[in-house]
């Protein structure tokens, strides 16, 4: 018979002994009956283990209630299987508990997937890493940034970027700072935030990291483009009026029935003089006109034309109009197409002009030198982008001046306008790509276009 009261239980369980202890005793006092005796006390200690196990049941229960909330194993179950209104009570609040701490670690795990997307879709690169140079954090976008897979230590970033590394190492909480990197044919300039941490008794940094590369260009292109523009205006406005007067002044001092009154008041020698000042005056002042014309351009790019195009037509193209000055500085031209059925989505007018101007800065650069000689490549990039790339082994230009050459008015040349490389730089803007530089100096010089 099942009781429904714990204590009845417990009741009729002693009583139960007790009788059996009493018959256990008569049976050894007044009676031979040694199997019957021997049963009796193997009964006897049954229900001395039964009443004990059943007292420690609830003992039992509370430590697989405990066992379950360390070890999260929220999968137990409690129920009091007839014991009782208290003990209903008390399983119904163990199984209240638990679920209770189920719950939070559901919502616990929710927030950290949730976090955990956050992080892995920001487009900040993110890295975290201990002292010894351990990385405990690396988001999608650090990956991307510094094109790797994945990165255990950063030390393994040195042999590539060893600048970048150092600098990393030595900010401190709150500092911030800009590095210059290449990584995998790209120049990248790098913007880094450090925040240091601890975490379970461990020191971390952590570093959001940026590429500011494309919006310093196009601020600063930006920035050109209105100074440029406000240059061309006042200079336009101050030399039109002059080049105009200078050419009524020289044509007054022509000979002619009109200026015959003129030629008899000044001398043929003040009228050779006036005359040649006011020549040289027109002269530049037409000089003046045109440059500020050819910096117009830079406000004037056109709009490009886009197209699929294949390199070794475009190569081709730019080596039939370059021919005749590769044969007349004695230089030994080269291009290389690696596959052959290389394409590219772009103008190709505009790429030519980009490839002209830059193989005539080649052309250049190895005026005089033993041995000259031009390439020109296309490629695949690491990250599946089109690379041409303008080489030549003329004198290589200096690192301090290498920042500098697509600044707008900048110039290395004697003669030079300082036109050519920023328009290109501007042509490949328009095609969402770069152009940046690798030269050695004294041994080669290589102008990368990256689409």
């Amino acid at each position: 018979m099942i009781y429904k009261s714990f204590r009845l239980k417990i009741v009729a369980r002693i009583l139960l002994l007790a009788a059996s202890l009493f018959l256990l005793f008569v049976l050894i006092d007044r009676t031979t009956l040694y199997a019957t005796t021997t049963f009796m006390a193997i009964f006897i200690a049954y229900q001395v283990f039964s009443l004990i196990r059943y007292v420690e049941r609830t003992n039992l229960e509370l430590s697989r209630f405990l066992r379950s909330i360390r070890y999260s194993d929220f999968s137990q179950s409690f129920s009091s299987r007839g014991r009782g209104s208290s003990f209903d009570e008390l399983n119904a609040a163990f199984t209240e508990v638990v679920e209770e701490f189920q719950k939070a670690r559901a919502e616990k795990e929710e927030h950290v997937q949730y976090f955990q997307t956050v992080v892995q879709h920001v487009g900040v690169g993110l890295i975290a890493f201990t002292p010894e140079g351990e990385i405990k954090l690396l988001n999608t976008a650090a990956k991307r940034l510094l094109q790797v897979d994945q990165l255990t230590n950063l030390e393994l970033l040195r042999t590539r970027a060893g600048d970048l590394v150092d600098t990393l190492r030595s900010l401190k909480s709150g500092d911030r700072a800009i590095v210059k990197a290449e990584l995998h044919d790209e120049q990248l300039q790098l913007i880094v935030y450090a925040k240091e941490m601890k975490l379970r008794d461990e020191h971390l940094t952590l570093i959001a990291i940026q590429n500011i590369r494309t919006e310093l260009d196009e601020k600063e292109i930006e920035a050109w483009q209105k100074l440029i523009r406000v240059l061309t205006h006042e200079i336009m406005n101050s030399i039109t009026p002059i080049s105009s007067l200078a050419s009524t002044v020289n044509d007054m001092l022509k000979p002619g029935p009109s200026n015959g009154e003129l030629q008899r008041m000044l001398t043929s020698e003040t009228v050779d003089d006036i005359r040649s000042a006011v020549e040289t005056i027109e002269k530049r002042s037409q000089g003046l006109l045109h440059f500020v014309e050819a910096y117009r351009k830079l406000m004037r790019s056109p709009s490009p034309k886009f197209q699929i195009v294949r390199v070794a037509d475009l190569f081709g193209r730019v080596e039939q109009l370059m021919r005749h000055h590769f044969s007349e500085g004695k230089i030994a031209f080269s291009a290389e197409i690696e596959p052959e059925s290389l394409e590219v989505t772009a103008d190709p007018e505009l790429i030519e002009q980009v490839l002209i101007n830059l193989l005539l800065n080649a052309v250049e650069a190895t005026q005089g030198q033993n041995k000259a000689a031009i390439g020109l490549s296309g490629r695949m990039g690491n990250q599946g982008r089109v690379l041409l790339e303008v080489s030549d082994n003329g004198p290589g230009i200096p690192k301090e001046v290498q920042d500098r050459i697509f600044v707008p008015l900048f110039t290395t040349k004697p003669s030079g306008s300082g036109i050519g490389l920023s328009l290109s730089r501007q042509i490949m803007r328009l095609h969402r790509g770069t152009i940046y530089v690798n030269s050695d100096s004294g041994k080669r010089t290589t102008f990368v276009l990256r689409f």
